[in-house]
């Protein structure tokens, strides 16, 4: 992929999510909700400040985040969808 994301911004692969409940119940792909679990695939220079000076990014590549419902935008690059989010909406660094 070749997609450098401007500022502050993040590109992130959802994660998918458990397709069984805890009972054994299979849950169809139209009940399902949309993962807030992702991997960072790439990121921005950092946020720039009203000073000029830029604040480099807390999360990298590679890293497990966990971000809101209805952040970012969704986008399909090589039949793979994406979601660009700010930096401010990722929730949490999984470990």
């Amino acid at each position: 992929m070749n997609i450098q994301p401007l500022h502050d911004r993040v590109v992130i692969k959802r994660m998918e999510e458990e397709r069984k409940s805890p009972g054994g119940i299979v849950i169809p792909d139209t009940a399902a909700e949309k993962p807030i679990q992702g991997e960072v695939v790439a990121t921005g220079e950092g946020k720039p400040l009203d000073n000029g000076q830029i604040r480099p990014l807390k999360v990298k590549k590679g890293d497990r985040v966990l971000f809101g419902k209805y952040a970012g935008t969704e986008v399909k690059i090589n039949g793979t969808e994406y979601l660009v989010v700010r930096e401010d909406d990722i929730l949490a660094i999984l470990n």
